[in-house]
């Protein structure tokens, strides 16, 4: 396995950061950044990676960002992001979602957050809470893809977005209500591969014929796809083609329209997920008949994707005693939770599989690779386990970017009442 951050400081880290530990690599989100500037406006999604020196750096990069809940506008806010629209200038923080909770709601009011209707009812809400605003539509455009099905967010058995037939119907309850759509956005899936969404472009077209000289913005939504496995790793999406076909599509929305449209991309796993391992220390090793499992103290509650999807995640071994690691073995990987699924050698379905890995022992350093993105942003308390700490590698620097939670902290919520 490749790293792009010596291995001697996991291994300094590990000692003085204790694990499991997520560290990411601040030079690999300046170059995913850079690659998605073809855009006119890289508007990230938040949830795949959400700490706050994470949301600073993407905004000194100058990327704006997504919010899909209530506590993704506080974070957006505190590091320094704006909320409210500036003539010519994409806005800093848009709320997207399917619905709007009470919280939701008042920090868009409070704070003037444009927002992506992903539901009709979303816009009787709005002007029931006395906003007026421009508006973006996200919008289902009957089909959709990604790495697993729970991931697939277009079709009719996706909850998300306003149906593709819907449009019409959505610019009449808007302009009832003195506010005008003026932006398209469009997200089948994460992890999609390029054919799915090059299609996008197609119905992004279909779609913009609704809305008409109102049209300002157009997103081309997130899914953009890394390659997980080590063997796969030359075959990147090609950014610059990527682009061009969005770019076709624009303008033939722009001839359509008669003015210019911004064109938008919003990336999460692409800009982040490459950055981050999660570092984690083998506890124990035994034999279950044939099979061979190393055990260590990471589990889903840090990293639920091959739990949750059956993703992959490279793995490599770093000795704890600096011994040359010339054998392997084929083994299973597995955490400490109280659960059967708390396996990180899984396919989707749950199938359990082995992965050849160099021969270790207890105590040494076992690495998931590619795991900047929806990571530490998925972790849980599940078993009462607390939040482990994050780093941030960046010139040759280690610094801590969130600290372990501690165990008061875990339970400072809680109360204990008399029956």
């Amino acid at each position: 396995m490749n790293y792009s951050i010596p291995k001697d400081i996991f291994v300094k880290a590990a000692k003085e950061y204790g694990t499991p530990l997520w560290i990411y690599n601040r030079e690999t989100i300046e170059e995913r950044v850079k690659e998605t500037k073809v855009f006119d406006v890289v508007r990230y999604a938040q949830k795949a990676c959400s700490n706050l020196s994470v949301l600073a750096l993407m905004k000194r990069l100058g990327v704006v960002v997504d919010a899909v809940s209530a506590g993704e506008i506080v974070r957006a806010l505190k590091a320094g992001y704006k909320g409210g629209i500036e003539k010519g200038k994409a806005p800093e923080i848009v709320y997207t979602a399917d619905i709007f909770d009470a919280d939701a709601l008042e920090l868009v009011k409070q704070h003037k957050i444009p927002v992506n209707i992903g539901s009709p009812d979303m816009i009787e809400q709005l002007a029931a809470a006395g906003i007026r605003t421009d508006l973006t539509l996200r919008v289902n455009p009957g089909f959709g893809h990604g790495h697993s099905s729970k991931v697939n967010t277009g079709g009719d058995l996706s909850k998300h977005g306003v149906w593709h037939e819907q449009i019409k119907e959505c610019v009449k309850l808007a302009q009832k209500h003195g506010m005008w759509i003026s932006g398209l956005h469009m997200h089948i899936g994460s992890g999609s591969d390029f054919e799915h969404l090059a299609k996008v472009c197609d119905s992004m077209c279909d779609a913009a014929r609704a809305l008409g000289s109102h049209l300002k913005t157009i997103s081309a939504g997130g899914g953009l796809p890394i390659s997980y496995k080590e063997e796969e790793k030359g075959n990147r999406i090609d950014m610059q083609l990527y682009f061009e076909l969005w770019d076709k599509a624009r303008k033939r929305i722009e001839q359509s329209i008669g003015h210019s449209v911004s064109l938008e991309v919003e990336p999460g796993r692409y800009l982040v997920a490459e950055s981050g391992y999660l570092v984690s220390e083998i506890r124990a090793i035994k034999k279950q008949a044939d099979n061979t499992f190393y055990l260590v103290n990471a589990g889903f509650t840090d990293l639920v994707r091959p739990s949750f999807y059956g993703s992959y995640h490279g793995i490599s071994i770093i000795a704890c005693d600096d011994r040359e690691l010339n054998e392997s073995e084929n083994v299973i990987v597995a955490g400490p939770l109280c659960e059967s699924g708390d396996v990180f050698t899984q396919e989707e379905g749950g199938f359990v599989v082995t992965r050849n890995l160099p021969k270790a022992q207890v105590g040494d350093l076992l690495i998931l690779h590619d795991a900047g993105a929806y990571g530490a942003s998925m972790s849980s308390n599940y078993n009462s386990r607390r939040y482990a700490a994050e780093a941030m590698y960046s010139k040759g620097e280690l610094k801590l970017i969130r600290e372990r939670q501690s165990f008061e902290q875990m339970l400072q919520n809680d109360k204990v009442i008399d029956f």
